[in-house]
């Protein structure tokens, strides 16, 4: 894109804005003004919300939006990657029925995928998808699914044919959460958060329509899903904040910013808060120690070369790329961050790092850390599911051998009863 059409979408943008930019409105109704103008997706096609410009325009519209104190539109929790995975699989009456409702935040999304029995072999998947009659009826458990307690609609992935092998008898389904037979359970970490939820399935139902893609794709689904998540891992991790402002969207922003980021709260601590090992080295006086020095060293590198695939990662998302391996290396490179920095602030700290609640260094904020980092190694896809990508994806290595992949799943062992 010149920079002439760069300058163009920035003076476009900024016209409409100016003309049309109101904080006095109610969030939902700005929201849908915007979304009307196109500007609110600027990169989605102009048939569903968007102004067919490529990625790399968002961020001038998004710059034109902070610059005049704009909200836009919604993009916090697990919304984002229910459009990404509608729009590139989805059908007319998908995108119809729920894109617009994503982006202005009516609606809102967990994540179905991950089961007891199942760990990070995805394709393990047990819960059952039956059809009966004109109707599809799921039983099953599904585990660490974040704001399932007040999702409206959640992606699932459930098994629908266990006589052919594993991968093609997955099928993806958008399931309505507010139903009779969805059961949401908190799970209570070991850092005193309850962010993820159990949720127990017993004859809950899924009209057919509402089936993504068909029957048996569901693995394909999911890998856009997965990869979308995986690039954008860092997301969570900046900083969201309404402005503190009397008009009534920021109000109202604020509401739904506080409800939506309430289970990503810890987030910070889990990547391990190396923006905090220089502060806490010169507050214990670990500083002058040479040791000290070299290992926060070594973990401030670690951070910049992490930083620069996830940039990698960015700039292939903004230049129209596929989804591609790039999401896994940058996933893995946030992982061995944050236990390098767990370990150098338990250097730092001593003894104090066993400390829980207020009794912890800064207030409980190191034993937060030290309790939180193990998370970011498995959510998401282990460490080890990563590696496997990059092996296979990136360095063209043979797959490594699976007894689990050549025969129908009903035969397959496993970890609980199918």
């Amino acid at each position: 894109m010149s920079d002439t059409n760069e300058t163009a979408v920035r003076q476009n943008v900024r016209s409409w804005l100016e003309a049309n930019w109101d904080p006095n409105l109610g969030l939902i109704e700005w929201r849908n003004k915007l979304i009307d103008s196109g500007w609110g997706a600027p990169h989605w096609p102009s048939q569903w919300h968007g102004r067919d410009l490529p990625v790399g325009m968002v961020p001038i519209v998004d710059e034109e939006l902070e610059r005049i104190g704009a909200v836009g539109v919604a993009k916090m929790g697990i919304r984002t990657l229910a459009a990404a995975t509608i729009l590139a699989h989805g059908s007319d009456l998908h995108k119809k029925r729920f894109l617009r409702r994503i982006l202005t935040g009516e609606d809102t999304w967990c994540q179905l995928f991950s089961e007891p029995g199942s760990g990070s072999d995805l394709a393990g998947a047990l819960t059952k998808a039956e059809l009966r009659g004109n109707v599809w009826v799921i039983n099953g458990q599904k585990v660490w699914t974040t704001s399932a307690h007040h999702a409206d609609y959640g992606l699932l992935l459930a098994r629908s044919d266990f006589d052919v092998t594993k991968h093609k008898g997955l099928s993806y389904f958008i399931i309505d959460m507010q139903q009779p037979g969805v059961e949401v359970v908190p799970l209570r970490q070991m850092n005193g958060h309850a962010s993820f939820n159990q949720v127990f399935l017993t004859d809950a139902k899924v009209e057919p329509e509402f089936m993504v893609e068909h029957e048996g794709d569901g693995w394909s689904v999911a890998t856009t899903t997965l990869m979308h998540e995986r690039r954008g891992a860092d997301a969570l991790r900046r900083h969201h904040q309404a402005p503190i402002r009397p008009e009534r969207i920021y109000q109202e922003l604020a509401e739904e910013v506080c409800v939506a980021l309430e289970p990503y709260k810890w987030y910070p601590q889990r990547a391990g808060r190396a923006d905090l090992l220089i502060p806490r080295a010169q507050e214990t006086g670990r500083i002058d120690d040479p040791i000290v020095r070299q290992e926060i060293a070594k973990v401030l590198i670690m951070q910049k070369c992490a930083e620069w695939a996830a940039r990698r990662a960015r700039a292939a998302h903004e230049h129209g790329r596929p989804q591609g391996p790039e999401g896994s290396i940058g996933k893995l490179a946030s992982s061995n961050v944050a236990r390098a920095a767990n370990l150098v602030h338990t250097l730092i700290s001593g003894a104090d790092a066993m400390l829980s609640g207020e009794d912890s260094p800064m207030g409980g904020i190191i034993g937060e850390i030290l309790v939180s980092t193990p998370a970011v190694s498995i959510a998401g896809g282990t460490d080890e599911i990563q590696k496997n990508i990059i092996s296979e994806r990136v360095l063209k290595m043979p797959k490594e051998p699976r007894l689990d992949t050549d025969r129908p799943f009903r035969e397959v062992p496993k970890n609980a009863l199918s």
